[in-house]
């Protein structure tokens, strides 16, 4: 595809993006629609992804509004998954122990959701302070005694935060590095308000993982940036920060877990990670062409499978109408006729529609009531759980449809 020189990389600022995947024009991720609103007329986006020579950041070409995006009606509450709480437990109860944390240390999480992660450190006795811009889920975290400013995070925030002396031992940011329009003034943020001995711990979808295992519903507006350790090292070294140790991690269907501090300690886990990139390609705009190819041909074998249910006279609900839903759903084109209603765990989405096809979202308990033949799985990055969960309605025949890495019914 031809570059697209309107556009700046995120990073390095370099005009010379190269993209090489279009969804073309979606609907907004998480933005559900009331039965009123089905009458309106939805904005779209284009949804084109760009890779940058220079630094090696994959991104999306199209920024939308961050208030358009977080803060009207927000859906996502991370408490409604046992499995990320438990994550996240682990987390903050292994970072007590190796920094000795206690009553006279500082956490800051950056996009603190509902609580989820910080309510650890007030069981434990350690102060804690959330930052999250969506009004449902900072009112969540403040009523379980998770102090919450509900606002976006930024440069001017942490100045503001550390003149009124309030330095961090950790910073929390779970996924939402991605998310942040100012990829830089974010990062100068964390630098500033992090304590000389204090360590960021930042958890971000790995790019790699992406590709291998063709995510291409883990697209959206809201993630503007998919990170390989080759560019978030480029990006962190611009702001006097250091990427000193990475781990892999199993959650949203592959990530990593980065260690970042003001003085330079790197570990064999990033010089490892550096050489794997350099190895594969990723650093490379070719390896993400044959990326789109395999996108492409997924999308093709979906819909032949769907087709093929449809015309046996199959039923097919999905489950859990969660944001990587709106991309696969609209890219593929799995309307009303296809999939008739989403069910969903979360009390916040029900009784709402899908957007882009529009499908209802009900409660769970509708799955056992209706029985549908096959559940097309949109959260497959949750899938053990989900499946944990729906033990009778496989028990009574029904069946899976995990759609990535590739159609498999289950």
């Amino acid at each position: 595809m031809p570059r697209d020189d309107e556009h700046s990389c995120r990073i390095c600022g370099q005009t010379n993006l190269e993209v090489f995947l279009d969804l073309g024009d979606s609907p907004l991720a998480d933005r559900l629609l009331t039965k009123a609103q089905l009458q309106e007329k939805e904005p779209v986006y284009p949804l084109q992804v760009a890779f940058c020579r220079n630094c090696t950041l994959v991104q999306i070409l199209e920024t939308v509004d961050p208030e358009e995006l977080f803060c009207k009606d927000y859906p996502y509450y991370s408490s409604v998954s046992s499995s990320l709480l438990e994550h996240s437990r682990q987390n903050v109860l292994e970072l007590i122990a190796r920094r000795r944390l206690d009553a006279h240390s500082f956490v800051v999480e950056l996009a603190s959701n509902d609580g989820y992660l910080l309510r650890n450190y007030v069981d434990a006795g350690v102060p804690c302070l959330g930052i999250d811009p969506a009004e449902g889920p900072a009112c969540a975290a403040e009523r379980i005694g998770v102090p919450t400013r509900c606002t976006f995070f930024s440069e001017d925030l942490a100045q503001s935060l550390c003149h009124e002396g309030k330095k961090a031992d950790v910073i929390h940011a779970n996924n939402v590095l991605a998310h942040v329009a100012d990829t830089n003034g974010f990062v100068e943020g964390i630098r500033l308000l992090l304590k000389d001995d204090g360590v960021a711990v930042i958890e971000v979808p790995y790019v790699k993982n992406l590709i291998d295992h063709c995510e291409f519903d883990t697209i959206y507006h809201q993630h503007l940036c998919y990170f390989s350790v080759t560019a978030l090292d480029h990006l962190f070294r611009r702001h006097g920060l250091y990427l000193n140790d990475v781990r892999p991690l199993a959650i949203h269907g592959g990530s990593l877990r980065l260690y970042v501090e003001l003085r330079e300690a790197v570990t064999s886990s990033v010089r490892d990670y550096l050489a794997e990139e350099k190895t594969c390609g990723a650093d490379t705009f070719e390896y993400y062409c044959r990326f789109a190819q395999a996108v492409a041909n997924i999308k093709e074998r979906l819909r032949s499978l769907l087709a093929g249910l449809k015309s046996d006279r199959r039923r097919i609900m999905a489950y859990a109408a969660a944001a990587k839903g709106c991309t696969l759903l609209n890219y593929v084109g799995i309307d009303r006729e296809w999939v008739d209603a989403i069910a969903d765990k979360n009390p916040y989405k029900q009784g709402k529609y899908m957007t882009g096809m529009h499908q209802p979202i009900v409660a769970t308990e509708q799955v056992l009531e209706s029985m549908p033949d096959y559940l097309l799985l949109l959260a497959w990055n949750f899938k053990d759980e989900i499946m944990s969960q729906q033990t009778e309605y496989v028990a009574r025949g029904g069946k899976f449809i995990i759609p990535i890495p590739e159609p498999v019914i289950v």
